[in-house]
């Protein structure tokens, strides 16, 4: 099947590199620009779709995360604070807490997507189910699901999404894992594309070490339709990362790595830090509060390292492709991107 869409898609990364100017510049640029609006509240969500298209004519996405079932649990909870302290002392913060909301309302943000028709729809964590997915197609958006291994591509094109992002294990942040225990989710991006389209019957879309012309050339070869990048993005000129942030990406291109779930309770791929060693043995142990609790609590720790320039207490996500990130404008990394890619080929 041919795709009707541009060959390389920016990641929909979430947190403090979502913003309107990074997705228009890729759309602009002939790549298909994707907004990570999980954390927006809907009024936010709102705002930021109205925002790309003042910046941009052209077809945009925006992904969610599917919601979860998940607890409340005292006792980790006043562990994980425990753990916290120490860091928030440091920055003058008050004493770590649960806050009342942990999570956005996902049945309203999927209404602000619905309601201005936002053309391309993904979704993370999960299986929107067919209702879902119906009605998005009912305003003409196309949907795409996020899978880590084949079982999970196959529930996904089930209830009818249009494509599938094939998520390697090399690839930054948050795991799309849904289906089975952690390690069936982190089969490498060379192992998983192939098996993912012989699998599906819908195009599937390379995500996870790509971060040149080389990854994309090899995401051809392994019979995707496109292309996924977001660490090579990190560095984007438009991309609103903390001055820390950005400074920890570039020192640390050449090391690895790791996994961790300290932040948000969830794995994810990142550097190393103060923190995630910190916590490395409640992480390995399963004492962490579930997802989303881990992440609302870190947030004002996050959001006051990034002010205070400290990268030892920020979630410093990023994919094994670090090393070939560079500072460049969007446009110029979706071009030398696009170069790997023969319509030919």
């Amino acid at each position: 099947m041919t795709a009707p869409w541009p060959r390389i898609w920016l990641a929909p990364m979430g947190g403090e590199a979502a913003c309107a100017p990074l997705v228009a510049a890729v759309c602009n640029a002939g790549g298909l620009g994707w907004l990570g609006g999980a954390y927006m509240a809907p009024a936010k969500l709102a705002q930021t779709v109205d925002a790309i298209r003042t910046l941009t004519p052209l077809p945009f996405g925006v992904n969610l995360f599917c919601p979860q079932p998940w607890a409340r649990d005292a006792v980790r909870e006043a562990a994980f604070a425990a753990a916290l302290a120490p860091f928030h002392a440091v920055l003058g913060l008050a004493p770590p807490a649960v806050p009342a909301q942990c999570e956005e309302d996902f049945e309203a943000q999927l209404a602000v997507l619905l309601e201005r028709r936002v053309p391309w729809v993904g979704f993370t964590f999960g299986d929107p189910g067919a209702a879902h997915v119906a009605a998005l197609h009912a305003v003409g958006a196309s949907v795409v699901g996020t899978a880590t291994n084949v079982p999970e591509a196959v529930r996904l094109t089930a209830s009818g999404c249009d494509a599938i992002v094939a998520q390697g294990a090399e690839a930054g942040a948050h795991r799309g894992s849904f289906l089975g225990p952690r390690d069936a989710g982190l089969l490498g991006t060379l192992a998983l594309v192939p098996q993912v389209v012989d699998a599906v019957t819908v195009p599937v879309v390379a995500a996870g070490g790509i971060a040149d012309a080389r990854g994309v050339a090899a995401a051809q070869a392994l019979g995707a339709s496109a292309a996924a990048a977001g660490t090579a993005f990190l560095l984007a000129d438009e991309c609103p990362i903390s001055p820390a942030y950005r400074a920890a990406l570039e020192a640390g291109q050449g090391h690895e790595t790791v996994l961790t779930a300290a932040f948000s309770g969830r794995w994810a791929r990142g550097l190393a830090n103060r923190f995630t060693q910190a916590t490395d043995a409640m992480v390995a142990r399963g004492e962490l509060p579930d997802f989303p609790i881990p992440n609302a609590m870190t947030r004002p720790l996050r959001q006051a390292a990034g002010q205070a320039g400290d990268a030892g207490a920020l979630s410093l996500w990023a994919g094994q492709a670090l090393t070939l990130a560079r500072r460049a404008p969007a446009a110029d990394i979706v071009r030398r991107l696009a170069a790997g890619w023969k319509e030919n080929g």
